[in-house]
Formats: C-alpha cells, sequence, structure tokens
C-alpha cells in the first residue's frame, strides 16, 4: 500500500497570491499545484537528497488547470492527489484544490517525467521510486475516474 495520503498538501492562500480582483491570482494557483507536484515528489522519495545523490527528479510536461471558484486570502486550501496511470518514467496524475469547507476551487491534470538531471533527458524511475509509484498505482486503481480528468480546450461550436 503506498504511503502517499490524501490531502497530499495543506496551504493557506497568502496575501501576496491576491490579485486586483481581490481573489487569488491564476498564477498563484498554478504555484499551488506546483507545491503539490513537490510534496508528491517526496511522497515518492524524491527528496533534496536523492536528487542531489542520483541527480534525478521530476519534470512537468503537460498541465491543463481549471479554474473552477474564487479562493481568498486567509482561507484553507487542501490539495488531493490520484494517478491516472504511469509507466517507468512518467505520471499521469490529478490534482483537486478544495477550501476547507471541501469545495473544489481548481483541478490541475498533470504528465509528469522522471529526469537524469546529468543528462538532462528522460529516464525510467529508479527501483525504489518504481516501487512507490507502483504503490500508488495499485491504491488508486479502483478509484472512479475524475469527470474533468482528459478535456481538451476548444470553443464549441453548435
Amino acid at each position: 500500500m503506498s504511503r502517499i495520503e490524501n490531502p497530499l498538501l495543506s496551504e493557506t492562500v497568502r496575501s501576496e497570491w491576491i490579485d486586483y480582483n481581490g481573489h487569488m491570482t491564476d498564477s498563484a494557483y498554478a504555484t499551488v499545484f506546483s507545491l503539490a507536484v513537490d510534496q508528491l515528489m517526496v511522497e515518492l522519495g524524491i527528496d533534496a537528497d536523492f536528487r542531489n545523490h542520483y541527480q534525478y527528479s521530476i519534470y512537468t510536461l503537460e498541465t491543463h488547470l481549471c479554474y473552477l471558484d474564487e479562493a481568498h486570502e486567509g482561507q484553507d486550501l487542501r490539495v488531493t492527489v490520484q494517478l491516472l496511470d504511469y509507466d517507468t518514467k512518467r505520471l499521469h496524475v490529478f490534482f483537486v484544490m478544495e477550501n476547507g469547507h471541501g469545495d473544489i476551487l481548481a483541478t490541475s491534470e498533470q504528465m509528469l517525467m522522471g529526469m537524469d538531471m546529468n543528462e538532462g533527458r528522460p529516464a525510467p524511475f529508479p527501483l525504489e521510486i518504481q516501487s512507490q509509484v507502483e504503490a500508488l498505482g495499485n491504491a488508486h486503481e479502483n478509484l472512479p475516474r475524475p469527470e474533468k480528468a482528459g478535456r481538451k480546450i476548444g470553443i464549441r461550436r453548435k
């Protein structure tokens, strides 16, 4: 069983994240999801010591962020993660950001890639990381697929 728990990340909306409209900026939503990726890496075993020793990290290849509701200064945030798919060097993840009342504020679907930092090229997960990925995949394999996963962007025409 995976040691990764939900919520993956707990955060509070910071004053510097508030824009001229009085709510969290679009870039701050991306920042919170980026912090969630960092926490996912740590939970998988890819912390600063691991990165320095093995020169291995995870890079974000693609992100699809959906803004669903406003977040305001001082509000508590929780980010959960669901592993939708994986292979030997990629993770397809789905993050959900909620406020302290459980209202969904945003989602972020991402494709992450394991990288050899010396070579600057994709590389398979080291064995101890792959075992954590597999454990997370097994823990999430029977979860329902999020409704917003796999969306594409475009203008709907009648």
